[in-house]
């Protein structure tokens, strides 16, 4: 049975530049009984994000931003405790997006069954949920790396990044990674098998450091970032290379967008392809992926790291990391 109440972080008020804490507030709020067809969840582990930061933004720069005072939301790993659905039942673990709560309440046609027997509870939202589908699709069907190429990864070291990288070395291409920090550029060249990797954090010229990291150019671009990491990519882009625009964290705090974007001639002189990418897009096709990514990191052929932030009053702290690279692989929160 859940409890009569439960904590959740709500947005306070809208930040302006990077958030802060002033920006969320902590309440507490009756747990609703489920209605028909709904289940309640205790959170278990809770993924934040970056894409976040854009829910924080008013309607007028984001599609669909959350209202002040409105619960913050997530993906969310967590337990059945009560269901009036057919397909769960108490004591299930599911994956949904739902709230900054301890618990939720969530119509059980949005949730999904998780599986213990493919990995670690955590890695739903990690290597085996969205970041590795993102990273999975994104590789395989947009950026398509071949035998031979190139292939340039930015934020190496997140949840996505460090699992495009090793499946484009699963690809046959050959794989340098972009990160902030000596740590992670030590990880992506040791324990992930990248063939070299740059600290954009002490590189004094970005284009410079590509050109030798991929003295051959660049056929396969990621993009997690943009900025001035994809200024210093566009640069060394061969013909016919594929850009992959996956998320730019780089502008996602901005109080003004820059003028942009500035590399357009490049692309007219490489011919290359450019092509945004979102893994809503591919939901009849999330057991493909998920499977094929449970056998690699089953059979030693992907590995993965979280950082793990403990306790439900952490979530915002663990959110405002992301954007001061503290996180190396999936960040999440568990929840006792």
């Amino acid at each position: 049975m859940a409890p009569d109440t439960t904590c959740q972080w709500v947005l306070d008020s809208r930040p302006t530049g990077e958030p802060t804490m002033e920006n969320f507030e902590l309440t507490e709020s009756p747990v609703p009984d489920p209605g028909p067809r709904e289940v309640v969840v205790e959170t278990r582990y809770l993924s934040v994000d970056p894409y976040m930061r854009g829910r924080m933004r008013d309607a007028e720069s984001y599609a669909d931003p959350w209202d002040v005072g409105q619960v913050m939301e997530a993906r969310v790993v967590g337990d059945v405790l009560e269901s009036n659905h057919p397909d769960f039942a108490a004591g299930d673990v599911v994956q949904g997006n739902l709230e900054w709560a301890e618990y939720s309440v969530a119509d059980g046609d949005d949730l999904r069954s998780v599986d213990p027997e493919l990995g670690p509870l955590s890695t739903a939202l990690g290597v085996l949920g969205m970041p590795g589908r993102t990273a999975y699709f994104g590789t395989f069907d947009v950026a398509e790396p071949k035998p031979g190429d190139t292939m340039l990864v930015s934020a190496a070291a997140g949840a996505v990044g460090s699992v495009v990288g090793q499946l484009g070395k699963l690809a046959g291409a050959r794989v340098v990674g972009v990160a902030g920090a000596d740590e992670k550029t030590d990880w992506l060249t040791g324990e992930l098998g990248f063939d070299d990797a740059i600290n954009y954090a002490t590189a004094d010229d970005l284009s410079a450091a590509v050109g030798d990291a991929c003295p051959d150019g660049v056929d396969v671009y990621f993009d997690n970032v943009g900025g001035p990491i994809t200024d210093a990519a566009f640069d060394h882009l061969n013909v016919r290379a594929r850009v992959a625009i996956c998320g730019q964290i780089s502008l996602y705090n901005a109080v003004e967008q820059p003028v942009g974007p500035r590399k357009l001639p490049k692309l007219i002189q490489t011919r290359a392809r450019v092509e945004g990418l979102l893994v809503r897009d591919y939901t009849d096709r999330y057991r493909e992926a998920t499977e094929r990514l449970a056998g690699w990191v089953d059979a030693g052929d992907v590995q993965y790291r979280e950082t793990v932030t403990e306790g439900f009053e952490a979530i915002p702290e663990a959110f405002l990391g992301l954007f001061e690279g503290v996180n190396v692989g999936k960040q999440l929160v568990r929840l006792d």
